[in-house]
């Protein structure tokens, strides 16, 4: 390494737009920081520039109070001293989704570019660890770099970091993903503020040279060295320029610049002459004490989880892929929507806020922001599915008469799907435009004989159903063309069984009167086989005197028992970490008696209801709320659990339908205790060293022993979809619904533990910020499901488990003639250990964007068959950027050979 030093100071402000203030408190402290930005700049040129912490939502954050400085901030990002980009936000890795990730990317590049260059720097100062997929993402984007706080190194109280070992030689390193792609990584090994408040008092300057240089130089692989001029929040330090030149003076040997990340990088690739040390996959800080990794905030406020996996699913999932199919046949896209949408839903989704780490006032906003993101996603939902179903071909349906109601099914995943399905029809309406007398109006809707009616699909074949009368209902029609139009409706729910819906497509079914009835699809026959047992081709499941369930794989014939048991511990952590009282033996249900009996007992689907009345302690005792003012840290703290107990009454609803490979488990339960945490069971009892887990874009491997540096009893992991135990032969996958921490317990049945409620009642980070709502009181509810796999290959358990993600969809129509067919599929795809991720319209090119993962570490080929007219396909980078043209053969499936691991995006272009 050469001697040659030099010191690389970057101005930033890491700028957490919600955390320990709630967000217009920071609000208001930003406009100041940007307006004293703006004007230092424009008085001293020496003050060279400025990093805006890579989110671009800074820029609309600040010119939503000051509109009039636009041209101001404008003038310095295309000079390049204020550098944005390339990110909306900055978003918390593991709590995200895929997509997510990628809709930040792209909108971030979208923003930046309307004001200059985009900042092509991977930036994570503070995010909480990393997922594999990274390195792939940031190629993707034309990003060569990662920029990392966490993940390698231990980071303790108030973001200390330690002076171990960790798992790369240098602050520099290469990261390589799970399908090869690699980036330069680096380490703020001594954090992203190593460079703040540079002193200009020439003794204070010499002493914090001393120390900042050979704290750097410790770390570095070669003479340039990175210094960090801010932290949170952190004011610009306007006396910088002076500052340098005290230390130019005070050590004429290294050279200070005011210097940027890509000048850094540039410098740094001159000087590189050593081999970096190569890390792979996640960054999640393993090989450290355990205590510090953050990872419990995945299950801090598991309502703002739950929230965002049905705000994520329904714009990714749903809307998106509806929009797109409305579009080919002629509905224009409405991506000013989905980026406000999406834009909403991401304000969410940086670390403080979607790790439900903040003050009570920061959460309470979030849940308005999921909710206005979702009311957009569904009135897009509705606009395209009116759209599609208008074009969809129901004549078939005329046979039954003016009574016949027709809707339509739609699934929205990659695979075809079979299931329960639930759908409101209105079967009679009356207009109050119609001037029929109001009372008059009423009961001529409220007096329709419903009868004896039935469902039939297409082809005239009676489907299994359940009807219920909802009774007279008030509804109304926002015309687009007309002032708004009320009505009454006899409305009715349906639950029907829809069997084999293809793949990115629909199908037509109808209510009629029975004397109209076809043939008989289903046979009417029960999955009941007593009061606490049920049965299908696949699964047999039976239901213990204390409520836990056996499982029975009928593929493999392998048996899992004590499924489904609860458990509760004390909790004196904080939102960042959960830590059991000392001592403490967690409390389950295994003892505990269940009432047990049959709820819905259909052809198409059964459910058993548990119910479990359960003492647990009220709280913590005392001691906790003194530890908490004094500060005490949580690793530290003598509480224990208090000896007066309160009732927990969970409510447990298991159901298997008529061709689930999965059993649905569904939890309700009022909290009424604090400091504690719920957490669901599934024994394996499966041999295996590894599990798997779903994150973003990967399906990842997991050791179930910790590494030695470890001493946190506990060892919770995030997930997304699901977590997964599997040998060779057979294996238990748990999926779930915005459950995102589990851990596979050391207990000699690689038991799955599923976290379904964590109450603390602290934020715990740098000071006192007591947090009385992360208590969680009151009603939640859990959504999960158990998938076995034995014969098959784990991988269909995980497409089950991805497609459990989905909500299905359904509209009514009317008997009308179309251009679609009842049972139609957009496009036809196949490819091993693959998953369809996204179908989108790219709004640049009107191309069709569709997207896959490959699932697996196998080499495979992704065959794809379009059921629309199109003129080419590209291969494109995760920016939708088209790359390498795809053959296209007549009359034969497009085919692209996929790479371990790797994310591919086709856009399809349209015929003009």
């Amino acid at each position: 390494m050469s001697n040659k030093k030099t010191a690389h100071i970057i101005s930033h402000t890491h700028w957490d737009r919600e955390w320990y203030l709630p967000y217009e408190k920071h609000h208001v402290r930003l406009v100041k920081l940007v307006d004293t930005l703006l004007d230092k700049l424009d008085q001293d040129p020496e003050y060279r520039s400025f990093y805006l912490d890579g989110q671009t939502i800074i820029l609309e954050d600040y010119l939503q109070v000051r509109p009039e400085q636009k041209e101001r901030l404008t003038k310095h990002i295309r000079n390049g001293r204020i550098l944005i980009g390339p990110w909306y936000i900055l978003q918390d890795a593991f709590l995200t989704s895929g997509e997510a990730n990628v809709r930040n990317m792209q909108i971030g590049h979208q923003d930046a570019q309307r004001y200059g260059d985009v900042s092509k720097i991977g930036y994570f100062p503070d995010t909480f660890g990393l997922v594999g997929q990274t390195p792939q993402l940031m190629q993707q984007s034309g990003i060569q770099n990662a920029f990392f706080g966490r993940g390698v190194k231990p980071t303790g109280f108030n973001n200390t970091v330690s002076d171990g070992d960790y798992e790369s030689s240098f602050s520099e390193l290469q990261w390589e993903g799970p399908d090869g792609s690699k980036v330069l990584g680096i380490l703020f090994a001594n954090w992203y503020s190593n460079g703040n408040e540079v002193p200009t008092d020439p003794e204070e300057a010499k002493a914090f040279w001393a120390r900042k240089l050979a704290d750097a130089e410790k770390y570095a692989s070669t003479g340039e060295l990175l210094f960090m001029n801010g932290c949170d929040h952190q004011p610009v330090q306007l006396d910088l320029p002076e500052a340098i030149r005290v230390a130019r003076e005070l050590y004429p040997d290294t050279e200070f610049i005011h210097s940027n990340f890509i000048d850094y990088l540039q410098s740094l690739d001159n000087a590189l002459d050593r081999e970096l040390s190569s890390v792979r996959g996640e960054l999640r800080s393993q090989r450290t004490d355990g205590w510090g990794t953050l990872v419990n905030t995945a299950s801090a406020r598991v309502y703002l989880k739950q929230m965002n996996q049905h705000g994520q699913i329904m714009l990714e999932k749903v809307a998106e892929p509806l929009s797109a199919y409305a579009s080919l046949l002629g509905h224009d896209y409405p991506h000013h929507l989905f980026t406000y949408a999406w834009k909403t839903l991401m304000q969410n989704h940086p670390h403080d806020s979607i790790c439900g780490c903040s003050v009570d006032d920061v959460h309470r906003e979030m849940v308005t922001r999921f909710e206005k993101s979702r009311n957009v996603a569904e009135t897009i939902v509705q606009d395209s599915i009116e759209v599609i179903a208008n074009h969809i071909d129901t004549s078939s349906f005329a046979t039954y008469g003016e009574d016949a109601r027709p809707f339509v099914v739609f699934n929205t995943t990659g695979k075809d799907r079979s299931g329960t399905v639930t759908v409101e029809l209105d079967v009679a309406r009356h207009y109050f435009r119609e001037n029929i007398p109001f009372h008059e109006m009423k009961s001529r809707v409220k007096e329709f004989v419903i009868g004896d009616w039935r469902v039939v699909d297409s082809e005239g074949r009676e489907v299994s159903c359940t009807l219920t009368d909802l009774g007279l209902n008030f509804g109304y029609d926002l015309p687009d063309d007309q002032f708004r139009q009320p009505y009454f409706a006899r409305r009715v729910r349906i639950e029907l069984e829809a069997e084999a819906v293809p793949a990115n497509g629909h199908q037509a079914y109808a209510w009629v009167p029975s004397v109209h009835a076809g043939s008989v699809r289903n046979a009417k026959a029960s999955l009941r086989v007593d009061e606490r047992t049920m049965e299908n081709a696949y699964l047999r499941i039976h239901v213990e005197d204390n409520g836990s369930v056996t499982l029975t794989d009928k593929e493999s014939g392998r048996t899992y028992s004590g499924l489904c048991v609860y458990e509760d511990s004390g909790d004196i952590g904080n939102e960042y970490m959960y830590r059991q009282p000392d001592g403490e033996i967690a409390i389950t249900t295994a003892d505990l008696s269940a009432e047990i009996s049959v709820v819905s007992d259909q052809p198409y689907a059964c459910a058993i209801q548990i119910v479990h009345a359960w003492d647990v302690p009220k709280g913590a005792d005392a001691l906790l709320e003194q530890e908490r003012n004094e500060l005490v840290w949580f690793t530290g703290r003598r509480s224990a659990r208090a000896l007066e107990t309160v009732k927990l009454n969970i409510v447990t609803t298991i159901t298997l339908e008529k061709n689930g490979k999965g059993l649905k488990v569904s939890s309700s339960f009022d909290n009424q205790s604090t400091d504690h945490r719920l957490r669901m069971l599934f024994p394996t009892d499966v041999d295996s060293l590894v599990h798997q887990a779903d994150s973003m874009f990967e399906v990842v491997t997991r050791d179930n022993e910790p590494s030695a540096e470890w001493v946190n009893p506990s060892y919770c992991h995030h997930q997304q979809a699901f977590v997964s135990v599997k040998d060779s032969s057979t294996g238990l996958t748990v999926a779930n619904l915005g459950l995102n921490e589990y851990e596979v317990l050391r207990d000699g049945r690689n038991t799955i533990a599923v976290t379904l409620l964590r109450s603390v009642g602290e934020l715990g980070d740098w000071g006192v910020f007591p947090t009385p709502e992360a208590q969680c009181l009151g009603q939640g509810n859990a959504e999960l499901m158990i998938i076995p796999h034995g014969q098959g290959t784990p991988e269909e358990a995980y497409s089950t488990a991805y497609q459990y993600q989905v909500p299905w969809m359904s509209a009514q129509t009317d008997v009308h003639q179309g251009t679609l067919q009842p049972i139609h599929g957009w496009f036809k795809w196949d490819g091993a250990g693959m998953e369809l991720s996204s179908v989108k319209v790219v709004e640049e090119t009107g191309d069709l964007a569709l997207r896959w993962f490959n699932a697996t570490a196998s080499k495979t080929t992704l065959a794809v068959e379009p059921k629309f007219a199109y003129t080419g396909v590209h291969k494109s980078t995760i920016l939708e950027h088209r790359v390498d043209a795809v053959e296209v053969q007549p009359g034969a499936d497009l085919a692209v050979g996929v790479g371990s691991a790797e994310i591919v995006t086709l856009v399809v272009s349209m015929p003009s």
